[in-house]
């Protein structure tokens, strides 16, 4: 399955590729998080983070095999594209490039406004400007240099967001009340359902730190240890937070949705806890993006790399450093374009389900392949034969159907340009 990378270097290991996906998924969200789910669930709001972990955990598992069997770069794209061909790609690459750019512009926003609570600089246009343009192809040139920079990037990131939130879980607990975690009522499967698909929300990410695949060593064994090393992680590191934040702060927690862990920084270490964990945002918000401007670009690179799109430019490799360098300033280009015109809300929820798309066509891809390819030596297969990738398929058609009849039409009708899309690009390429 590596015929296809042309220059490509493997350099990225099980700890550089775990701490890609941890600092992909543990973006803005969680500073915000435990407010949000103790407003629906109450004490009982691990209970859901167990849930949702179970359900993130059953999906990765289809990565896990899908990622050892097709160790292109492109990850769910290439995945989807070779289990079921051009336009299936074509589907998955696009819907994944959307939901990651208007999440890029979202994080990026978010990052300028905290900026702007502690320093009102940042609230003139020119500065926001001048900002979100340093991050953006500031991000793009490190990351074009090398693999190897944008990997020590990410690295950094990833303990300097872990640290700060590890201390809060540490140190907090001397603080907590264990009055404050007592369930009285179990939750309904109706607000279960409804609490978890915010959280697997949350738990997005893994798919993008999964788009090296190419640019893996010995990618049978690694991917599939570095998603087990990263979940297990994150679930870990979300329950716990959750669990102090619950602890400390009581019934008083979704009262503070702008900020819960800052509020309970606060009561745990005074004043000096607000510094903490307004650090901890910023370089969380920042990490998130220096993981998506390392991984999304190869999305588009893998596009262009396997001809879904008539544009061959998008997959040079630069002579010198061996990165996608083109596909890594179009990216950077439009995601900056984004971020400065802030029409990345309009399309939130067609970015979301998105995302859930491409996991649906992960999880059939994996029957396909079963089908499709003789299992070879080192490859990692689920085992209980189709058992997982049928519950997760249940799962995310489950999450699929909360969306509203206005949201399914939106999302059938881009499928709908889409296709049309596809269609033009395929003549193209014949004429070419």
């Amino acid at each position: 399955m590596n015929n296809k990378e042309e220059g490509l270097k493997r350099s990225v290991g099980v700890l550089g590729l775990s701490a890609n996906i941890i600092n992909i998924i543990i973006g803005a969200g969680i500073f915000a998080l435990p407010a949000v789910i103790a407003s629906k669930m109450g004490a009982s709001s691990i209970v859901a983070y167990m849930f949702c972990g179970i359900l993130i955990a059953l999906v990765m598992l289809c990565f896990a095999e899908a990622g050892s069997k097709v160790t292109n770069t492109g990850g769910p794209y290439t995945y989807i594209e070779t289990a079921f061909g051009n336009y299936a790609g074509f589907l998955g690459g696009i819907f994944a490039i959307i939901g990651t750019l208007f999440a890029d512009a979202a994080v990026s926003n978010a990052l300028v406004n905290i900026l702007a609570s502690g320093y009102p600089i940042f609230e003139n246009d020119w500065v926001r400007l001048s900002f979100l343009f340093i991050i953006f192809f500031g991000l793009a040139y490190i990351n074009i240099i090398g693999l190897k920079q944008g990997i020590g990037l990410v690295k950094f990131n990833t303990l300097a967001k872990l640290i700060p939130l590890l201390l809060l879980v540490l140190i907090g607990w001397k603080e907590v009340s264990f009055s404050n975690l007592y369930i009285d009522t179990m939750p309904s499967i109706k607000k279960l359902g409804e609490t978890s698909l915010i959280l697997f929300f949350a738990f997005q990410g893994a798919e993008t730190g999964l788009v090296v695949g190419g640019e893996v060593i010995n990618p049978k064994r690694t991917v599939p240890k570095a998603i087990f090393i990263s979940i297990l992680t994150v679930v870990g590191v979300y329950i716990l937070i959750q669990t102090v934040s619950q602890g400390v702060l009581g019934s008083d927690l979704p009262s503070f949705k702008a900020a819960p862990l800052a509020e309970t920084a606060k009561v745990v270490f005074g004043p000096f806890g607000y510094t903490l964990l307004f650090i901890g945002a910023v370089v969380s918000m920042f990490g998130f993006l220096s993981g998506s401007i390392l991984n999304n670009p190869r999305v588009i690179y893998a596009l262009s790399r396997d001809k879904v799109i008539p544009l061959k430019t998008f997959s040079k490799i630069h002579k010198s450093f061996k990165t996608p360098y083109i596909a890594i300033i179009i990216y950077a280009v439009i995601g900056f374009t984004l971020s400065a015109t802030g029409s990345f809300e309009k399309l939130a929820i067609i970015a979301s389900s998105a995302m859930l798309i491409i996991y649906l066509g992960v999880a059939l891809s994996v029957m396909k392949l079963r089908k499709s390819q003789q299992y070879k030596e080192g490859e990692f297969k689920i085992p209980g034969g189709f058992i997982i990738p049928i519950l997760s398929i249940s799962i995310i058609l489950y999450f699929l159907s909360n969306l509203s009849i206005d949201e399914m039409i939106a999302t059938g009708v881009l499928i709908a340009v889409l296709t049309i899309i596809y269609g033009i690009f395929k003549k193209l390429n014949i004429k070419n």
